[in-house]
C-alpha cells in the first residue's frame, strides 16, 4: 500500500480477525472490531458505516492487531475495560475487571435497594469496579474501596477521581482497617486474588498483577481474613458478596458460615458457583 492510499474496513477487519484468531484470542471478530474503534476513536457501532480508511490509520490499526496477537491484553492496549455502565481506566499493574463480576456488583446493587444512604465496602478494590458501580447505581451511598497495591492505587485514585467513593489504601488483614465504619456497613464486596499458586491461567491473566490473581496453594488464602473483616464492618443484617473459583464454593461456604447466616451460592451467567452471600 502507498502513501496517500485507502483501505476497505470490511477487509482490514476480516484480516485482523483472521490474524487473532489463528494467535487464539477467544473473540477475535469483537477484539478487531474494538481494537478499530479505538484506533479511529469512534464507537464500534460506527465502523459499518464506513468504507474506507486512510494509510496511516490502517498501519496503526495493523500494529495494535500484532500487540494483541501476540495477546497482550485487549484492556491494555486500548486503556479502558467496561463495566457495567462504567468505563474504567486500566492498564500494567492494575486487575482488569472480567464481566462476570458485573453479576455480583448487581446483586450488591440490588440488595441496597430502599436502603437511604447505605455504607457500602470494596475489599480488594482494584481498579474501584464494585465500588465504582455500586456508587454510580446509588448516588447518596458512602462508598470505600479498599486495595493494598500501590500500582493499583494509581488506577484506583484514578477512576475514582471526581466521585464520592472514597480511595483507602490498605490490607484487609490489617485489625484496624476502617476502624471508623465498624458495625455500620450495609453492604460488603469482595473480588480478592483466589486462583491456586500452581494453576494455569490463560495468557492475557498472567499480564495480571500476581497478588491480584494468586492466593496461595489451594487459592483460600486471603478469603478467611475477608469474611472475618466483612463481618466486623457490617451491622446485623448487613450483607457479603465474595467472588471465587468455581471449585470453592463449598469451602467458602465454610468459611462465611463462621460469620454469617443465611450463606448461599450465586451463579455467574454461565451458570457456574462463582460468588458466595451470606447475612450478618
Amino acid at each position: 500500500m502507498q502513501a496517500g492510499e485507502s483501505a476497505q474496513v470490511r477487509s482490514l477487519l476480516r484480516e485482523a480477525a483472521s490474524r487473532l484468531g489463528a494467535a487464539g484470542v477467544g473473540s477475535p471478530r469483537t477484539d478487531s472490531e474494538l481494537l478499530l474503534a479505538h484506533v479511529l476513536e469512534c464507537e464500534r457501532g460506527r465502523l459499518y458505516l464506513l468504507d474506507v480508511i486512510d494509510t496511516v490509520q490502517a498501519e496503526r490499526y495493523r500494529a495494535v492487531v500484532e500487540r494483541r496477537a501476540a495477546r497482550e491484553p485487549l484492556q491494555h492496549i486500548t486503556g479502558n475495560a467496561w463495566f457495567l455502565d462504567l468505563d474504567l481506566q486500566v492498564g500494567p499493574g492494575v486487575f482488569v475487571p472480567r464481566p462476570e463480576t458485573e453479576t455480583l456488583a448487581q446483586w450488591g446493587i440490588d440488595h441496597i435497594a430502599g436502603l437511604e444512604r447505605p455504607t457500602v465496602v470494596d475489599l480488594c478494590s482494584g481498579s474501584g469496579a464494585l465500588a465504582l458501580a455500586v456508587a454510580r447505581a446509588r448516588p447518596d451511598a458512602e462508598a470505600y474501596a479498599v486495595e493494598v497495591s500501590p500500582e493499583a492505587l494509581e488506577w484506583l485514585g484514578r477512576n475514582a477521581f471526581g466521585t464520592r467513593v472514597r480511595v483507602v489504601p490498605g490490607d484487609v488483614r490489617d485489625p484496624d482497617l476502617l476502624a471508623e465504619v465498624r458495625g455500620q456497613a450495609d453492604l460488603v464486596l469482595c473480588n480478592p486474588p483466589y486462583v491456586p499458586a500452581a494453576q494455569r491461567v490463560p495468557v492475557e491473566v498472567r499480564a495480571d498483577p500476581p497478588l491480584a490473581v494468586f492466593a496461595g496453594v489451594d487459592g483460600l488464602d486471603l478469603i478467611p481474613a475477608v469474611a472475618e473483616l466483612a463481618a466486623d464492618l457490617l451491622r446485623d443484617g448487613g450483607r457479603a458478596g465474595i467472588e471465587h473459583d468455581e471449585s470453592h464454593p463449598e469451602e467458602v461456604a465454610r468459611i462465611l458460615g463462621r460469620h454469617f447466616r443465611d450463606v448461599r451460592g450465586l451463579p455467574d451467567l454461565a451458570g457456574r458457583p462463582r460468588f458466595t452471600t451470606g447475612v450478618k
